[in-house]
């Protein structure tokens, strides 16, 4: 089963998605509506929880289609006084420490949503409970010189779960690289990765297959 979990479109809704309070959900939960081009993987990854997560509490049969106006439980927030997920001052989403004791109280991602970076950094955190420790001049193709500069592990043999860093102009890349994060390796050692940013419509996660080679890096904690 893929996580490409694309909302069906009904519609023109162009509105703001937001959570709210909701009967139908359980207590000490909150509701989240879906809008055109959301993803449950991408709900979830908003809400620092899994698609799996989102799927099992929600008791939803088919993972890979969600509709516009269907209401998601948000498992683990208030219902008296949920939200929209809180914005940066550029109006990107920050996503909070999820009570993982690998990140700092307070740490959140500090990349632009939804850029490469900003999922790179949510998943590999989703996947590991670790965010990337470089914040400032971290343009993708920078990601592998910074991961050095961390002590992070840098490969050219690519892990399930490793970020892959695309530098320029490399395997569909534009001038600023790209990075996205391992999901699978194939047979003929080619990995499928998880990236947004990537194709006609940047806030979808779209899976795509890279090749290890010149270029290419993969990055681990």
């Amino acid at each position: 089963m893929g996580l490409l979990l694309l909302a069906v479109m009904l519609g023109a809704n162009t509105g703001v998605a937001s959570a709210h309070t909701d009967t139908s959900c359980p207590a000490g939960s909150s509701t989240y509506t879906v809008v055109s081009g959301d993803t449950l993987s991408g709900i979830a990854a908003r809400y620092g929880t899994s698609w799996a997560t989102l799927a099992s509490y929600n008791h939803i049969a088919n993972p890979d289609l969600i509709y516009v106006n269907q209401v998601v439980c948000i498992p683990g927030r208030s219902s008296s006084t949920a939200s929209a997920p809180a914005t940066s001052s550029t109006g990107a989403p920050v996503v909070y420490n999820s009570g993982s004791s690998s990140a700092p109280v307070g740490y959140s991602n500090p990349f632009p949503y939804p850029a490469c970076t900003w999922w790179a950094n949510q998943r590999y955190f989703e996947l590991h409970g670790y965010y990337v420790p470089w914040r400032i001049n971290a343009e993708a193709w920078q990601w592998t010189a910074d991961a050095y500069a961390f002590g992070w592990h840098v490969s050219s043999q690519p892990t399930v779960g490793a970020i892959i860093d695309l530098q320029p102009w490399v395997q569909g890349a534009y001038g600023g690289g790209h990075v996205a994060v391992v999901e699978s390796i194939l047979s003929n050692g080619d990995v499928i990765a998880s990236n947004m940013s990537w194709g006609a419509n940047p806030y979808s996660v779209q899976y795509v297959q890279f090749a290890p080679g010149p270029g290419v890096t993969f990055i681990t904690r």
